[in-house]
């Protein structure tokens, strides 16, 4: 081709179309996810909200204070809010190829797109989420702090990179070993125990806090604190250690869909 000429029409278009194929998954995802059901996102926000709630009731008609601050429901939102992005994120990207098995007959789109699409959706859905059970802590109950914003979106950041890295490797695994989302599941039923909802990570001692600390939530959790309590400086938080995570999970899931997953959509 000489450099007069134009490229053809659809490869001129092509981030064109990838974009308004991955707009179209998530307008699809939004009304057959939220638009079925009676409430839609209604429900999307009272599931954190009720766990927060039953936490705080439970554990302070036991304790005066929290493990951080004088807030249980402040405290119990830095460990739940990125427990429940992380899990909801993953497990919808992780079905990302049964949940779009037509669609991906179509030439035009691609698994990365759906992948992508999901991805997005339900990662903004749950930063709005957070954003809403997190206002209404602060304006009604008003814990004495001062929130540090860069450092709640370093978390946020670090929760996107895992949740995208473990579903997109379970998009494969789901996909070819359908018994492995069941497998999967219960497998992270003690996350809930060990990624510090309850406690801090300083109390916890050797050596399980060594066997701890290789809980990439566990430093996601340490992390959103740090942002949530200006006095809280936890030195065991590694930004590298969920990156590096993240990043070896996605580049093996993409490979593996990349070879497999039309010859498994085939058979």
């Amino acid at each position: 081709m000489s450099s007069t000429e134009q490229p053809p029409l659809r490869e001129a278009h092509a981030p064109f179309s990838t974009f308004r194929a991955i707009f179209a998954l998530m307008l699809r995802e939004m009304s057959t996810t939220y638009g079925r059901s009676p409430g839609g996102y209604i429900w999307a926000i009272l599931e954190p909200a009720a766990g927060i709630a039953l936490l705080t009731a439970i554990f302070s008609a036991g304790f005066r204070t929290p493990p951080l601050g004088t807030s249980f429901s402040f405290f119990y939102a830095g460990g739940i809010l990125p427990l429940l992005m992380y899990t909801d994120v993953s497990n919808k990207v992780g079905q990302t190829i049964q949940f779009n098995r037509a669609l991906l007959a179509y030439p035009r789109i691609t698994f990365i797109d759906a992948l992508l699409a999901r991805l997005f959706l339900n990662f903004m859905t749950q930063v709005m989420v957070h954003t809403v059970v997190l206002s209404f802590i602060l304006l009604v109950l008003k814990p004495d702090t001062t929130l540090d914003f860069v450092k709640i979106g370093q978390a946020y950041v670090l929760c996107f990179l895992l949740a995208a890295g473990v579903g997109t490797l379970n998009s494969f695994l789901t996909l070819a070993y359908p018994v492995w989302q069941t497998a999967w599941a219960i497998m992270n039923r003690p996350l809930f125990l060990i990624s510090c909802i309850f406690f801090v990570f300083e109390i916890v001692p050797e050596p399980y806090s060594d066997y701890l600390w290789y809980n990439p939530l566990v430093h996601i959790i340490g992390h959103m604190r740090d942002g949530y309590y200006p006095y809280y400086q936890p030195t065991y938080v590694s930004f590298v250690y969920p990156v590096m995570l993240s990043a070896i999970f996605c580049m093996a899931g993409l490979f593996l869909l990349n070879r497999y997953h039309r010859d498994i959509l085939d058979k």
